[in-house]
């Protein structure tokens, strides 16, 4: 696998709007070899043969089951309101003709 560059990491901190010194470009570009190394390493596991997984341990589900359960009526709902009409809360107006 090539190694990244100096000049490659220079580059990619010009990409990124990153501004760094020689110290860091010279301490980073190997930093990034090795992380390069690492995905390579992962890619070469991966085989065609491996089916892929989104999680190591198998999942359940802890909520309950949807069941179906009947609501409140119009009248038991409004009930409480202050003011109502056309089977709808009233409040006050907020917003003026602006909007």
């Amino acid at each position: 696998m090539p190694e990244i560059t100096r000049d490659e990491v220079a580059h990619l901190a010009d990409l990124a709007r990153i501004d760094l010194d020689a110290a860091e470009l010279d301490h980073l570009a190997p930093q990034l070899n090795v992380i390069l190394e690492a995905v390579a390493s992962i890619q070469g596991v991966a085989g065609d043969d491996v089916p892929a997984t989104s999680h190591p341990l198998p999942l359940t589900n802890v909520f309950r089951d949807d069941v179906v359960q009947p609501g409140l009526t119009p009248e038991q709902a409004l009930g409480g309101a202050p003011a109502v009409e056309d089977q709808r809360f009233s409040v006050p107006r907020i917003l003026g003709d602006e909007q």
